[in-house]
């Protein structure tokens, strides 16, 4: 298994539980801007690196390379202005999202022993 599949299969996980909290705008990975599966795949690397990270800090870490990207706060996600609303702190983040941190790490622990 590559990072890359580990990534879509986390980008994929995400947007499942995005959808059962209302939130559906996260498209299909074969769908999703390379920007969105970069990040995806940053995520995964920052995790590899970083095995014992919280949640909060990959939350930094997603953070910091949004904001390298010219992203801010915004109320609703959006690609052109590149604003989001989860461009908080983590602790100021509501609990569904926070969720998706705690989700995306475990992905990548659970399939970290297939990586080749």
């Amino acid at each position: 298994m590559e990072v890359k599949q580990i990534a879509e299969i986390a980008h994929n996980i995400n947007r499942a539980y995005c959808k059962s909290i209302g939130d559906d705008t996260q498209p299909e990975w074969k769908d999703a801007p390379d920007w969105q599966k970069q990040s995806a795949i940053n995520g995964v690397w920052f995790q590899l690196e970083n095995p014992e990270a919280t949640p909060g800090q990959s939350h930094e870490n997603w953070m910091k390379e949004k904001t390298e990207m010219g992203w801010k706060y915004g109320e609703v996600k959006n690609e052109e202005t590149k604003e989001h609303p989860c461009f908080l702190p983590y602790e100021e983040l509501p609990k569904e999202q926070r969720t998706k941190d705690y989700l995306f790490k475990e992905v990548v622990k659970s399939m970290t022993p297939y990586i080749q």
